[in-house]
């Protein structure tokens, strides 16, 4: 790509961005390009923090935080699609008229669609076929990213975030000979009965994001009212690195193989 691009990064919830994409996100607004972070929901199904204050919501709240995190991570724009959390797989949430799980296909890639054409987005991120790990609200993702994508004046590259199994195997074997038991498998089943990310096969970008890896732990230490982000927040700074160094992308439509390098510029 040649001149200054925009890449929008699509995600289900607060936090979202920053465990997964935030590393690619500074790397490509450190080149100075145009990054725009949409999520789907507000993410109401996360930890309630003890100092939410007397009138405060859990969803405002947690959209302070995506906007501290935006800061660190160099964001231009911070959007909303307005839907509800869906909850984990088989919550009654699932079903709500106001979830994005229910939401009409059409009518939330619409919404993602006018923010592409806003921004004449060159590229559009989204997530594997089943959203790493089988959440419905990040399985949704998938189909609304390609569904926009379409539906959008000029259509964008998309990517799917995603998690390398393989690596992550190699990494779960490694601790295990440290003594340390990480409580699961890289190919036990997630939410929705799949194993974790995709096979290395199936992945097309890896980006390489220790030269930011303090700064896109301090994007996901602007989310610590989250219990699980407060857990990754506790590993030792090797591990971490170790951990969410590297970035994957696969890109549908793509040869086979993969490839080191930002892919958004």
């Amino acid at each position: 790509m040649e001149g200054v691009t925009t890449t929008v990064f699509f995600h289900a919830h607060p936090d979202d961005e920053a465990s997964g994409t935030a590393g690619s996100m500074i790397l490509t607004s450190d080149a100075g390009h145009r990054v725009v972070v949409v999520y789907a929901t507000h993410g109401e199904h996360g930890t309630v923090p003890d100092d939410l204050g007397e009138g405060g919501t859990l969803a405002d709240h947690r959209r302070s935080e995506a906007e501290a995190s935006a800061r660190v991570t160099g964001t231009a724009r911070v959007a909303w699609l307005g839907y509800a959390d869906s909850g984990m797989t088989g919550w009654e949430q699932n079903g709500h008229e106001t979830s994005f799980h229910s939401a009409d296909l059409d009518e939330a890639a619409g919404r993602l669609a006018r923010i592409l054409d806003e921004e004449d987005a060159d590229v559009l991120v989204g997530y594997d076929w089943h959203g790493g790990y089988g959440h419905p609200d990040h399985v949704k993702v998938h189909h609304v990213a390609h569904r926009a994508a379409e539906l959008a004046a000029r259509r964008p590259r998309v990517l799917e975030g995603t998690m390398n199994r393989d690596r992550l195997r190699d990494q779960l074997a490694a601790a295990r000979e440290m003594g340390i038991d990480p409580g699961f498998g890289a190919d036990d089943p997630m939410d929705d009965g799949n194993p974790m990310g995709l096979p290395q096969s199936e992945i097309h970008h890896a980006v390489d994001v220790t030269s930011v890896i303090d700064r896109k732990r301090a994007a996901l230490a602007c989310h610590a009212s989250q219990e699980d982000v407060q857990q990754m927040l506790a590993m030792p700074t090797d591990m971490y690195a170790q951990a969410f160094g590297v970035e994957y992308y696969a890109e549908p439509g793509r040869p086979e193989g993969m490839v080191s390098g930002l892919p958004f510029v």
